[in-house]
């Protein structure tokens, strides 16, 4: 069993960074696959951001692809999204979620859990 919960969230004007936190409890994150997802109102839940402890290999939405950066610190425990250059369409609620079962690192569906989420707005 994993625990997740997200910090850091907040309002930025278009063109800000912004940097969320996900702390784990119960287990180790560098033993699980972690991914970072959003969903904005009205919109189906979207895969941002993986990292494979396991393969050592991450993965990014075309979306944010050069504007954001998974990353954690096993001694914290706490896996990070870094998010610069923030656009008004990233405005959503941000997911942390661990222990990925199947093999597509971006699909909601193969995560075993989730935490709460942090509010991410962009204003324009």
């Amino acid at each position: 069993q994993v625990q997740l919960m997200e910090s850091g969230g907040g309002s930025v004007q278009a063109g800000g960074s912004l940097r969320i936190s996900c702390a784990a409890s119960g287990s180790p994150l560098s033993t699980h696959d972690m991914a970072w997802f959003r969903q904005a109102p009205g919109q189906e839940r979207e895969g941002v951001a993986a990292t494979s402890n396991r393969f050592g290999s991450t993965w990014y939405a075309a979306s944010v692809k050069g504007r954001f950066a998974i990353s954690q610190d096993n001694a914290k425990n706490t896996l990070y999204l870094q998010m610069f250059s923030l656009k008004p369409e990233d405005t959503a609620m941000y997911y942390c979620a661990a222990g990925r079962i199947t093999q597509s690192p971006l699909s909601p569906t193969a995560y075993s859990y989730w935490g709460q989420g942090t509010q991410v707005t962009v204003s324009s």
